[in-house]
């Protein structure tokens, strides 16, 4: 393993291309660490905001103003606002008040915790949104259909709307996942060793950040190209005969 590295080092340096940390036992590691973080917050924050604007989008179709009027103030805040500064609200503030709070003054809730709960909250937002959309595109027939088999309005919810909102949305939702990914490297703005975080602390000692940059960007790319790949799928696994022909 070791002596294809050195080839590789050895075959970029031509290009002008120092790639030279993966020769360093600490930096490689580090580097590898970065890829697993980053990966991880993916494979958290994309389960985590589809659940949180599923919730969202069926609360949203209640009548009860007492829950509308607030979550409608929630999606509100959450997509007007830089998703940056909110993770700043949360860690600096919100953790500040937690932790005192809490016998011992240490907050349970991580920095990688944070970054997930903040980014699937807000792209959680808007998957509500694109879903809510996607109801409004349901044919009323469904719905007289869905009466006259006596279905409640949860039932029509659960069974009826949302499978058919799902699959109207879905480029939207694939959309809002593809960006998601993007999004979490501004877990490197609290400390979180993602492969950004890493790249950073390995380029401060190094004269190395466009290999390292075009490294992050290459990454992010596979992970973007992996969502749209699995969102391709699932349109063509879900699409309904006699609809967008």
């Amino acid at each position: 393993m070791m002596a294809v590295l050195a080839w590789l080092v050895a075959s970029l340096r031509p290009l002008g291309l120092n790639y030279s940390f993966m020769l360093d036992p600490v930096d490689r590691q580090a580097f590898a660490a970065g890829l697993w973080v980053s990966l991880k917050l993916c494979l958290l924050t994309i389960p985590l905001s589809l659940l949180i604007g599923v919730l969202i989008t069926a609360a949203l179709t209640r009548k009860s103003r007492w829950i509308v009027a607030p979550l409608g103030a929630l999606v509100e805040l959450m997509r007007n606002t830089p998703a940056l500064i909110q993770l700043y609200c949360a860690f600096l503030v919100l953790n500040m008040l937690i932790s005192q709070k809490i016998t011992g003054g240490t907050s349970p809730i991580t920095p990688l915790m944070w970054v997930v709960l903040v980014v699937a909250l807000h792209k959680a937002v808007f998957h509500a949104e694109a879903l809510r959309a996607g109801i409004g595109a349901v044919p009323p027939v469904m719905l007289e259909a869905s009466r006259s088999l006596a279905f409640t309005g949860r039932q029509t919810f659960w069974c009826v709307q949302l499978p058919l909102a799902v699959r109207f949305a879905l480029p939207s939702l694939v959309n809002n996942l593809v960006d998601l990914v993007k999004m979490t490297a501004i877990a490197s703005a609290i400390a979180v060793g993602d492969i950004t975080y890493e790249s950073i602390m390995i380029w401060s000692q190094r004269d190395n950040v466009l290999e390292l940059l075009l490294l992050i960007l290459l990454y992010f790319g596979l992970l973007t190209w992996l969502v749209s790949v699995a969102g391709r799928w699932l349109e063509n696994h879900l699409r309904m005969p006699g609809y967008g022909q």
